[in-house]
């Protein structure tokens, strides 16, 4: 809809690749596997992060600060009047608290771990063991301003024009 957008997954995934703050402490907790031809190892770090909680908070410890700052950086950057950050975990950072609106999109559990299981080419059982690391719907729901609904029944382009229109309307008050 031509407002800005940024991606908070893809800019963690570069700070990993490319930040070398990031980088040695990846090779610090993990070891030399971390990468391979100095490039992330995905599935060598998502079975080492997704088993163990302790590692998940390192690793988050370690990479949302740099994202953070990031956002700051591209936002300060921006014209737009609106400008949005998709993020997976901005709840589970408290990166929530520093936003003026929360959009939260939703879908039946089931059909997001189809969705993410043919995504990234991984077993359900991968992908509930990711999503057991993320806060619940009914846990975020009374944080975010509005809800969209992504369970292939409701049409998603009819929710954002309000959520969309409800946001300009705030803005210009």
């Amino acid at each position: 809809m031509g407002y800005p957008v940024f991606y908070s997954d893809k800019e963690a995934k570069n700070c990993m690749d490319s930040d070398e703050v990031v980088h040695r402490g990846l090779i610090d907790l993990f070891g030399d596997e971390a990468f391979i031809d100095n490039h992330l190892n995905k599935p060598f770090l998502a079975k080492k992060i997704f088993s163990d909680q302790s590692l998940i908070k390192k690793v988050n410890e370690l990479v949302h600060p740099r994202v953070r700052a990031r956002f700051e950086e591209w936002a300060n950057e921006q014209s737009s009047s609106i400008i949005f950050n998709e993020a997976a975990i901005l709840f589970e950072t408290g990166a929530y608290k520093t936003f003026d609106a929360i959009i939260l999109v939703t879908a039946p559990e089931s059909l997001r771990i189809e969705r993410v299981a043919h995504r990234d080419s991984i077993s359900e059982v991968e992908v509930i063991s990711r999503i057991k690391n993320q806060w619940s719907d009914e846990q975020k729901i009374p944080l975010a301003n509005f809800i969209i609904d992504n369970d292939e029944k409701k049409g998603l382009l009819t929710q954002v024009e309000k959520i969309i229109e409800d946001l300009n309307v705030e803005i210009s008050k």
